[in-house]
């Protein structure tokens, strides 16, 4: 079979491939860098880390990092790539395969698997050798903003023979492609192959997850890995930790997390499908608490993160930006923000769905073991991490609630999209407009302006108010105009 058979039309094959070098100046958004491997952090609280793709030098400085002088550098240790586009190095760097058209910009490619992610990245190897051999020794490629490049070719290897030579030094690193699209959420089975990776590691394992920048695909990921930790702990410690004297339990659950209630609804993730959800799902309120929490740890500083994206709140401000936009960026956007929402739901029952797991994972204590495990005081079991096992799959979870399926299909796109003019302004102006458009046409853009000034109210001042009410106001009067003036208009505008 031709391997390019496998790789989504969107991609297209490796031989049209362009060749784009993953690092660009100002890619490091964040504090105290660790060389070669960009926005490299700790999720606080967690054995979790994130950042960008790095180089071969920056692997090891991200893993001696991790390691620190505790843990063993020929212990476990899981790394998730979670990149859909095969990368290969040259003298040391990393450089990806896109589409040409997909330079510089969030490329969803599709439907892409770990087998594709590997079988394009032998492809794209072979391909990077055969253009350099053409060239005289020479790569070319684009860097971000798509200035060519001609790179001297000293060293090529793949990514998967980086990290051979990366495990020479870490015996114990696993590393493992989940190929993710960058605005939804990672498809059902993702969730269950990261899970199935996990399983049996202990609470100490260190977590690493990365994709091009350290962005959105790499802290979707984090959250998901912190979540299971969550389980670990859940299932593991909770028997335990109830015999401690003085410890208050309450303080350690997230299903208690309480966000700031000055925060505007939609910060807080009150979308209406949300609303649905909590309502529809099993102990709802307290999966959502739990993946907010979570997705606060992994957001920027003032969630309580060390991170750059906050996606729940990533979408309120989309949203706000959408106000400001033009039609073609609107749609865009739109899709943008629906298919977060789609993820930030997800997430959710994802946290119900492992709240479901820990309570089962306690009782599932086989009766052989179960005195081994069991504590005198309480008779509660504290089961050793490493030994927990998950009972149902989280396609088997989605399955027993299909009806969640079909919530989030059809509810993403439930937004106000527009600010609704008020009914009593819109008569006032459509009454102007009827009885003299030209003679009140001073009167009708003040009372447009001053209409737009009470509805764009809540929005901070700065250009942002100002393009909104601009376009609001051109929308508006584009509304009321007189049919034979608003032909004239419409004919001038597509000319």
């Amino acid at each position: 079979t031709d391997p390019r058979q496998l790789t989504p039309t969107i991609m297209g094959d490796m031989a049209n491939a362009a060749c784009m070098a993953d690092g660009f100046d100002n890619i490091q958004k964040l504090p105290d860098p660790v060389p070669g491997c960009p926005n490299f952090r700790r999720v606080p609280g967690f054995k979790v880390y994130c950042c960008g793709q790095p180089t071969i030098a920056g692997f090891e400085a991200a893993l001696t990092k991790v390691c620190g002088d505790k843990y063993p550098k020929d212990g476990p240790i899981i790394w998730f790539n979670l990149r859909q586009e095969p990368d290969v190095y040259v003298n040391g760097e990393p450089i990806c395969a896109r589409p040409p058209g997909k330079i510089g910009e969030y490329a969803e490619l599709g439907d892409v698997t770990r087998d594709i992610a590997k079988s394009n990245e032998v492809e794209f190897l072979a391909q990077c050798e055969m253009r350099k051999n053409e060239n005289g020794g020479k790569l070319k490629a684009v860097d971000i903003n798509k200035k060519a490049l001609e790179i001297e070719v000293k060293e090529l290897k793949s990514l998967s023979q980086v990290i051979e030579g990366v495990k020479e030094k870490f015996p114990g690193l696993v590393h493992w492609r989940v190929p993710v699209c960058n605005s939804a959420a990672p498809l059902e089975n993702d969730f269950d192959i990261i899970i199935k990776t996990l399983i049996g590691t202990a609470i100490n394992t260190p977590v690493i997850v990365n994709d091009q920048v350290g962005l959105s695909r790499a802290t979707t990921g984090c959250i998901i890995a912190c979540l299971f930790k969550e389980f670990q702990i859940s299932a593991s410690f909770e028997g335990l930790v109830e015999t401690v004297p003085g410890v208050n339990l309450s303080l350690l659950k997230t299903d208690k997390y309480v966000m700031n209630p000055e925060k505007d609804t939609l910060f807080r993730g009150e979308f209406d499908v949300v609303k649905e959800l909590v309502a529809t799902l099993k102990d709802g309120a307290a999966a959502k608490n739990n993946a907010d929490k979570i997705i606060d740890l992994n957001g920027t500083p003032k969630t309580g993160g060390t991170g750059i994206k906050q996606l729940r709140e990533n979408i309120a401000e989309s949203k706000l930006s959408y106000e400001i936009m033009d039609d073609a960026a609107q749609a865009f956007l739109k899709t943008k923000i629906m298919d977060n929402i789609q993820k930030y739901f997800y997430l959710i029952v994802f946290a119900g769905y492992i709240r479901e797991q820990a309570a089962a994972a306690r009782e599932a204590v086989e009766a052989d073991k179960k005195a081994a495990v069991a504590l005198p005081a309480s008779g509660k079991c504290a089961i050793p991490a490493a030994e927990l096992k998950i009972g149902k799959t989280f396609v088997q979870f989605m399955e027993e609630n299909a009806g969640l399926r079909g919530l989030i299909d059809t509810g993403k796109g439930n937004l106000q999209w527009e600010r609704d003019i008020p009914p009593a302004a819109l008569a006032n102006l459509e009454s102007l407009a009827a009885k003299d458009f030209k003679g009140n046409l001073g009167k009708i853009i003040h009372d447009i302006y001053q209409t737009a000034h009470v509805m764009f109210g809540d929005m901070p001042q700065g250009d942002h108010k100002k393009r909104a009410k601009y376009r609001f106001a051109s929308k508006t009067i584009m509304r009321i105009l007189p049919a034979d003036l608003k032909k004239e208009i419409e004919g001038q505008i597509e000319a």
